[in-house]
């Protein structure tokens, strides 16, 4: 009997509010960073991502370091090998409104950062 009460008070309890499981603040991701292209495993990415042609439309303008040490702030990435050695995995979209912010590569170090 006990065990039906306890039942009963799981189904009609209400969930718990949870917080998002990522927030989408793009001037704190940095890092390794991986960019999915499979769109399969579009669930399993922190979030979307545009890869913008122009510099002036871009939220982030990210500088690819060739060493993980080095990528210790905002617009510094190192690209990943793969999804299990990255500190975010993005997944990379073709259409610019799908995207939850936007980058451009830039070639100078000291131009990468966040756009605000």
């Amino acid at each position: 009997m006990l065990s039906f009460l306890l039942a009963a008070l799981f189904v009609l309890a209400p969930a718990p509010k949870t917080a998002p499981v990522g927030s989408y603040e793009p001037c704190k991701i940095y890092g390794a960073v991986y960019l999915e292209t499979d769109p399969s495993r579009r669930s399993l990415c922190f979030g979307r991502v545009y890869v913008e042609p122009e510099e002036a439309f871009a939220d982030v303008l990210v500088f690819s370091e060739s060493n993980k040490l080095f990528a210790d702030k905002a617009g510094l990435w190192y690209e990943a090998p793969n999804r299990d050695f990255a500190d975010y995995v993005l997944f990379v979209t073709k259409d610019r409104g799908q995207a939850d912010f936007a980058i451009h590569y830039t070639k100078i170090r000291s131009f990468a950062g966040c756009r605000n």
